[in-house]
């Protein structure tokens, strides 16, 4: 049995009014019964009266007014709905222009559209000339629409200094209104650190989910109303988490959608003047990039983003990303350069991350990225040494992100491999092949992948090395980029 509906809702609504229309009733005998039933405000009544939506409403009082020289009204369904409040929270007065038009548009008269409470707070040059209008309608025998659109006397004297002010007040009464606070603006950037931490260690697909729901929060709130810096700091909060879809998109084989989301994120770093914001939304955007082979784009973004002036770790990622796009090319004096950038920037840097997590780039990041670039320019020993290095310093890190901890492991693998010890490899890949399926995402089955190719070498052979090939491909057959590939999809999350 189907649950009964709401008093008030579209259902009684739609019934009400057909059955009262069926009963040979009036409009304005529609519109009573609307605000008495349902607790409507009289503007509210006659649109449900008449059955139109807020912007079919708006489309009708905005032609209407067309009708009343230099009182053209522009409305939208925002503002209608904020007209049908007033004088409630989060409600905009109608100025006489507005009531005017609406009238027009319902086929009322204006008093039928104010109520004992509207006229208590309405200005007191308007209640003059509404006044004043009334006593000049014509005699009772004219139909009530022909009289709603005689226009009002144009204030003077006093009256039109005083109704400035009033419409002055209203304006402002408006701007200092807010949707949302400053604890709740810092409740999301915490909000939004805690989700950039927890995808080192959680499961990717609830995180994007948590992340995905939490961005839709911010947009929300963007389409409403509060002063400028809260916009600004909406826009950051929405970038850096549009930032995050990106990376994870990207972590799970989706780069199209990735890319999507860094357009995204870079509008909002943009509307917010924001550098940090800007350069980590590049740095994500040059991932994407060289995952998806654009390596000369990578680079672009890379040094685009160090162009500006940030604090804490984007620096020292972006000089690695470039380095990395570099090696992948095989130029290697520039990625080698881009290394000793990166060294640079981490020696002079002195503040700490914004939001931290997959935002940061910490010292055990920094040798990941060394030792896979290292291995591209055939400095394995290097390789090994900065591969071994990152796991030291893993170990003493409060989080270990298990996506860097496995790039880690195979960089020291495809060093051992590259010196004929293939057992070397082996034991350095047992902690990589225990990862569970939802861990194992694109660049960690792609760096595998890579490892995959280099086996079958001269160097590489004996029983150790097949079983090595077996374990390889038995774990990218398993992997969350390939589960998401082969599930039926319902449109991009």
């Amino acid at each position: 049995m189907n649950a009964p509906s709401k008093p008030g809702s579209k259902a009684d609504r739609d019934a009400l009014r057909h059955d009262m229309a069926a009963a040979g009733c009036a409009l304005a005998d529609i519109a009573i019964e609307m605000r008495t039933r349902f607790k409507m405000r009289p503007r509210e009544a006659w649109r449900h009266a008449h059955g139109w939506t807020l912007q079919e409403a708006a489309d009708r009082i905005t032609q209407g007014s067309t009708r009343r020289l230099g009182e053209s009204v522009a409305a939208d369904a925002s503002l209608v709905g904020k007209w049908e409040k007033w004088p409630g929270p989060s409600s905009r007065r109608p100025s006489l222009s507005v009531l005017f038009a609406m009238a027009e548009a319902f086929s009322c008269r204006v008093e039928d559209l104010l109520d004992l409470e509207d006229r208590r707070v309405l200005p007191e040059a308007d209640l003059h000339l509404l006044t004043h209008r009334l006593s000049t309608t014509e005699p009772s025998g004219t139909p009530a629409a022909a009289s709603s659109i005689v226009a009002p006397s144009e204030p003077t004297g006093s009256h039109l200094v005083r109704l400035a002010a009033d419409e002055s007040a209203t304006w402002a009464q408006w701007a200092e209104a807010s949707n949302v606070g400053d604890i709740a603006l810092e409740q999301l950037m915490a909000e939004t650190r805690s989700l950039a931490s927890d995808y080192l260690t959680s499961d990717p697909v609830a995180l994007f989910v948590r992340t995905r729901a939490l961005r839709d929060c911010v947009f929300a709130l963007l389409e409403g109303h509060q002063y400028p810096r809260q916009s600004t700091d909406l826009y950051v909060a929405a970038g850096y988490l549009c930032g995050l879809l990106a990376w994870m998109s990207s972590d799970l084989g989706q780069l199209r959608d990735a890319e999507t989301q860094g357009r995204t994120a870079w509008l909002c770093a943009e509307l917010a003047g924001h550098n940090n914001l800007r350069a980590w939304v590049l740095s994500t955007r040059s991932k994407v990039a060289f995952w998806d082979g654009r390596l000369r784009e990578a680079i672009n973004f890379a040094r685009r983003g160090a162009t500006y002036r940030t604090t804490g770790t984007v620096a020292v990622l972006l000089a690695c990303q470039e380095a990395d796009a570099w090696s992948e090319l095989g130029a290697q004096d520039e990625a080698l350069a881009a290394l000793a950038h990166a060294e640079d920037v981490r020696a002079a840097m002195s503040s700490q991350d914004e939001i931290g997590g997959i935002f940061a780039c910490q010292p055990a990041r920094q040798e990941n990225y060394a030792a896979a670039v290292q291995l591209r320019v055939g400095r394995h020993a290097d390789a090994l040494r900065s591969a071994d290095n990152a796991i030291a310093l893993l170990a003493v890190q409060p989080v270990r992100a298990y996506g860097t901890e496995a790039q880690i492991h195979i960089s020291q693998a495809a060093a051992h491999l590259a010196s004929g010890e293939a057992e070397g490899a082996l034991e350095a890949l047992t902690p990589v092949l225990a990862l569970p399926p939802d861990h194992r995402m694109e660049p960690v089955t792609r760096r595998l992948s890579e490892l995959f190719t280099s086996i079958g070498r001269p160097r590489a052979s004996g029983t150790a090395t097949v079983g090595l090939r077996q374990a390889v491909e038995e774990f990218c057959v398993h992997s969350a980029p390939r589960h998401f590939a082969l599930s039926p999809g319902e449109g991009s999350p």
